[in-house]
């Protein structure tokens, strides 16, 4: 029994020391032979736990040797391939029928694999009607689908852009390395920790820096939806029985006749709205003077009725001072 535990355990010993050497001479061979700086620092890191803690558990250096083998082989940053472009377009048509058009270019991105996102459909004082629609397609059918798009009615206006975000990937993909690093290490000393103060402390720790990831991760996901997918904006305008072709021409005799009669009716209605409201106040105002008119009537007979009777007396008098006279003039007779 003695010899078989000597015999396994100098198995175990020498399988220690053969995994030990094995990652070493990967470490060595990532310094040496990789180009990217990146990787060969990241195999040094590998090594040198690994070396430190060679008589751990065998799962732990095995888990070593692995981030160590993807790191000299580059497996662990990922390979940018060409630049990476955000690209979007904005197209104008008018067409002859505006649902069917939508219903057109609807199938056409579909096709390609992309998707409608907002739709808006409305009409203006003439009843024309107005529909803009915003897509997504692939970015490698780009270019197909809005020259079929294009097809689909008379092009008014075309604008495209395109945004190199490489940098901004590149610095993503970057932070994103190191702090999944960081959340690895933290976790390893939170393994390792015996006393409850440094366990609560290292998980206050790791969970700021899991938030940071997370937040890189959204980062980096709306960098690969934008870069992955384009974005056209679709404008669809009915065609009018009007001819639109002279939209640089000056003003003629019928326009301008329209427009002195829209004036005329615009003036008309607002001198029937100021009438509306000016009534009330000229009712109340001819009211008031038949009113005033009605109190004077009543009042003047009874200031006439005095002066009637004063001039009655008067005449009295007269008469009877009058009557004395006529004998006297008959004495004068005689």
């Amino acid at each position: 029994m003695s010899r078989m535990r000597g015999s396994s355990g100098g198995r175990i010993a020498g399988r220690r020391a053969a995994v030990v050497l094995a990652v070493a001479v990967l470490g060595l061979a990532g310094c040496s032979a990789g180009p990217d700086s990146g990787a060969s620092s990241a195999g040094d890191r590998a090594v040198a736990p690994s070396a430190a803690d060679g008589a751990g558990g065998g799962q732990a250096d095995s888990a070593k040797r692995e981030s160590a083998d993807e790191a000299s082989d580059g497996k662990a940053r990922p390979q940018l391939k060409g630049v990476h472009l955000v690209r979007t377009a904005e197209l104008h048509l008018r067409v002859e029928d505006v649902p069917a058009a939508l219903a057109s270019a609807r199938s056409v991105v579909e096709g390609a694999g992309g998707y409608v996102g907002n739709e808006s459909t409305r009409r203006d004082s003439q009843e024309h009607e107005r529909s803009t629609v915003v897509v997504r397609v692939p970015q490698e059918k780009y270019d197909a689908v809005l020259d079929s798009l294009g097809e689909g009615g008379e092009v008014v206006s075309r604008r495209t852009s395109a945004e190199d975000v490489t940098e901004e990937v590149v610095d993503v993909e970057s932070r994103l390395k190191s702090q999944r690093a960081s959340v690895a290490r933290v976790r390893e000393l939170m393994d390792r920790a015996e006393k409850l103060s440094d366990i609560v402390s290292l998980e206050g720790e790791l969970s700021s820096r899991q938030m940071e990831l997370e937040a890189l991760l959204a980062q980096q996901s709306s960098l690969k939806d934008r870069t992955s997918m384009a974005t056209v904006t679709l404008q669809l305008t009915e065609r009018t029985a009007k001819t639109e072709s002279r939209e640089d021409d000056g003003p003629t005799f019928t326009d301008a006749l329209s427009g002195g009669w829209s004036a005329f009716v615009a003036t008309l209605r607002w001198l029937t709205v100021v009438v509306g409201a000016a009534l009330p106040f000229v009712l109340a105002l001819g009211l008031a003077l038949l009113a005033w008119r009605f109190t004077r009537r009543l009042r003047r007979p009874a200031a006439a009725a005095p002066a009637v009777r004063e001039a009655g007396d008067g005449t009295d008098a007269e008469g009877s001072a009058a009557e004395p006279a006529v004998p006297a003039a008959r004495e004068e007779r005689d």
